[in-house]
């Protein structure tokens, strides 16, 4: 179905894995396009709760494709809106997105990890932002979203030189949420999208959203913002049944709605 990306259904979990091995996974234009798309798809899809993103043990995604992007001109980039008009398509996903990262990070690869709500990250991860490298500074939010993770100090550091964090530095800093060994990294990146997607989906997009907000407001505003969703919450059933299952002590039984 799609050029350069796999896609899968595990229960209630689309598993999409990035699939360009000779170009370790750089993100070309039709990998992006193909990855909107099963986005949409999941999104619209009523049997998905959560979805999980992974590329290979070698590379979650080596950057964007230089051999596409070298030869643009500002002109090409202007007027087709490049990044905007498609990269940002995981941050906008409503429905929670778990980012599983194996070997290579760099670059747009970084930075679409980092557009996921949270990373497990292998034992042979390396994030970096080497843009600079090359001539250039990130674009998919790399100089925003990695300040926000690990504080301006390191993520100036990193975009500065284009040096490489490894998995145990990535969790120091909070860029990750946790290691998990490589050979079990997919597995256990479903078993929590599956927690997730099991539980009132609603809620859950609630509760993302709310998340978000924190690194787009103050803290006032913010805290107004949660209020207000968790007021909101006791218009949903699922909430009730929440409720009255907990006081009944049994398993609740979702509707979704």
């Amino acid at each position: 179905m799609y050029e350069t990306i796999l896609v899968e259904h595990r229960g209630p979990v689309a598993l999409v894995t990035l699939n360009r091995p000779k170009a370790l996974n750089a993100l070309s234009d039709q990998l992006v396009t193909d990855l909107g798309h099963a986005i949409d798809a999941a999104e619209a899809d009523d049997n998905i709760g959560a979805i999980v993103i992974t590329g290979s043990e070698k590379a979650f995604a080596a950057g964007a494709d230089i051999k596409e992007v070298a030869r643009f001109t500002y002109m090409d980039v202007y007027q087709s809106n490049f990044i905007t008009a498609k990269w940002e398509r995981v941050a906008r996903c409503r429905k929670p997105v778990v980012a599983a990262v194996a070997g290579y990070a760099l670059g747009g690869g970084c930075e679409l990890a980092m557009m996921c709500d949270f990373i497990l990250a292998a034992d042979n991860v390396k994030f970096g932002q080497p843009e600079i490298t090359i001539g250039t500074i990130p674009g998919a939010g790399g100089t925003q979203r990695l300040t926000r993770f690990v504080g301006k100090s390191k993520a100036m550091e990193m975009v500065l030189t284009g040096r490489n964090m490894d998995a145990a530095e990535a969790e120091r800093t909070g860029l990750v949420s946790r290691i998990v060994p490589m050979a079990e990294l997919v597995d256990e990146a479903v078993r929590v999208a599956e927690r997730i997607a099991n539980l009132s989906r609603p809620i859950a997009m609630m509760a993302k959203e709310s998340v978000n907000k924190a690194y787009e407001t103050t803290l006032a505003e913010g805290v107004a913002f949660e209020r207000r969703l968790m007021h909101a919450t006791f218009a949903v059933e699922d909430r009730k049944e929440g409720m009255t299952a907990f006081t009944e002590k049994r398993q609740p039984v979702w509707k979704h709605c």
